[in-house]
């Protein structure tokens, strides 16, 4: 059995190769990068890695050969092909290389989901649907790690702030690596997986991190505007701020508070208690 994972030069891909090497031997593994080098130096030795860039099928195709089952890591919007051609040209060439199964990291409820965040995720299961390849689509809630700029203000004593009225399945990046990989090696997964942690609100990240670090902040919800603007003040311009202060749309539309024991399911155990998961995340940082 040859397994293959692509972006494995992104932190979720470094993580997933590990996690794969736990589960199975070096030769049955295949890196897929688009910078080999850049591969060589983060990855553990022995593994083999192929080239492969989502901005050229053929590269991708070429890649893919003999592989039966892929971890296929969506890609970061904003690069000069679009996601949605870039997860095209990946499926084109999983196909083209008979690839039997692919997992396919995607957005929760990607199908239903009124987020703009899920359009590329929709477009590209049903193009996996579309090519009759076998396949589990790991619908990943929101990383914790995203929170890291509140996590900090916390550990440093200082209020922290929020705008979005929703709540979040947040777990670790790890945990979701984890689970991506043994649905990869499951002899019978299910079609979709909808992945996360309980769902939560800001205050409740703000009372689990006054647990872990022992501070007792200030934790205030102010509007979208007042937001944008206290990280203006705080040394951002404005396009920066208004990008990050988008990222909570989706939590405050609710397109994150997915309520599902999948993740958990899926490890087969508990997951990281969150006082436990935050200072996890504070000593990388």
């Amino acid at each position: 059995m040859k397994y293959a994972i692509t972006a494995t030069t992104g932190n979720f891909g470094q993580i997933a190769v590990k996690e794969l090497l736990k589960l199975t031997d070096n030769s049955e593994v295949i890196a897929i990068a688009r910078n080999v080098a850049k591969a060589k130096e983060l990855l553990p030795q022995g593994v083999e890695i192929r080239q492969g860039d989502y901005n050229d099928e053929a590269s991708m195709e070429t890649a893919l050969q003999g592989v039966d089952r892929l971890l296929f890591i969506s890609s970061q919007p904003g690069g000069a092909v679009t996601r949605a051609d870039q997860h095209k040209n990946v499926v084109k060439a999983l196909a083209a290389a008979q690839v039997k199964f692919v997992a396919y990291t995607s957005f929760p409820n990607a199908q239903n989901s009124t987020s703009a965040l899920a359009n590329d995720h929709k477009i590209t299961e049903s193009a996996i649907e579309d090519a009759g390849v076998a396949h589990s689509f790991l619908r990943n809630n929101w990383y914790l790690e995203n929170e890291v700029g509140f996590l900090q203000n916390g550990a440093a004593n200082k209020p922290v702030s929020y705008w979005a009225a929703g709540k979040v399945g947040w777990a670790l990046e790890r945990e979701f690596a984890e689970a991506a990989v043994k649905v990869l090696t499951l002899s019978n997964p299910k079609k979709v997986y909808e992945l996360a942690g309980p769902a939560r609100s800001y205050a409740d990240l703000g009372n689990g991190l006054k647990q872990a670090t022992g501070n007792d902040f200030t934790v205030k919800q102010v509007s979208a505007t007042e937001y944008q603007a206290g990280l203006v003040a705080a040394g951002l311009d404005q396009n920066t701020a208004a990008l990050f202060t988008s990222f909570q749309e989706p939590i405050n539309d609710g397109s994150l508070s997915e309520d599902s024991t999948d993740l958990e399911t899926v490890l087969g155990h508990d997951l990281t208690a969150l006082p436990k998961a935050i200072n996890e995340i504070l000593s990388r940082n």
